[in-house]
């Protein structure tokens, strides 16, 4: 005979599964319609869904795990990730450059390299040919870190995508750029009205 514990833990289990589901998140149909669908559309629907979820979670396992390793938060990572691609391409990164590719100001930038060069992670050198600006390096030691975890992981995914049709590309591509679509479009704040810190620019 189970107990209540097992049987709240059961339920727990199949909720967390069926978050992707529309039968369950929205049985009344409010948002998503799917009674034009038969059980194994839905189903083969509903497990694509699923299958991405488990992907998102498990890409952000691994980002977490790396930054949490190496003392770094989302944006420093991005920033050693951008300084290493434009110290393999021989383009001397600026903290404009840097700015930029971050979307934060000039200030957020400053402070972020100083955090960055007192960890050890960068060094800021003498531009070579403009004597106003600095350039940022990545350290050797930090550039083997950011390979062994995120390059290896990217190695991997290189491999996956390798393995598909040039059909199946372009339909993976395809639909992940209408995917992301789907994420730019901004949700109506009750009263039409957005809100405010879903469309401040970033710091």
């Amino acid at each position: 005979m189970t107990s209540a514990r097992d049987d709240a833990r059961r339920n727990a289990r199949r909720i967390s599964e069926s978050l992707t589901d529309p039968r369950i998140i929205d049985p009344r149909q409010e948002l998503v319609r799917h009674d034009d669908l038969s059980e194994d559309e839905l189903t083969q629907i509903v497990r694509l869904l699923g299958a991405m979820r488990e992907w998102r979670e498990a890409d952000q396992r691994l980002s977490f795990e790396s930054r949490t390793h190496m003392k770094l938060n989302e944006t420093d990572m991005r920033a050693l990730r951008y300084i290493i691609a434009s110290m393999n391409a021989d383009v001397p990164v600026t903290a404009g450059a840097l700015s930029d590719h971050l979307h934060i100001s000039t200030a957020s930038t400053t402070k972020l390299l100083d955090r960055l060069e007192r960890a050890g992670h960068v060094v800021r050198r003498p531009h070579p040919t403009d004597r106003r600006a600095v350039t940022v390096e990545i350290t050797p030691e930090t550039h083997r870190e950011v390979r062994r975890t995120m390059g290896l992981q990217h190695a991997r995914r290189f491999e996956v995508v390798r393995a598909l049709s040039p059909n199946d590309r372009d339909t993976v591509t395809r639909f992940l750029q209408e995917l992301s679509a789907t994420t730019l479009a901004a949700v109506p704040m009750p009263g039409g009205h957005p809100d405010p810190q879903e469309v401040a620019p970033a710091d």
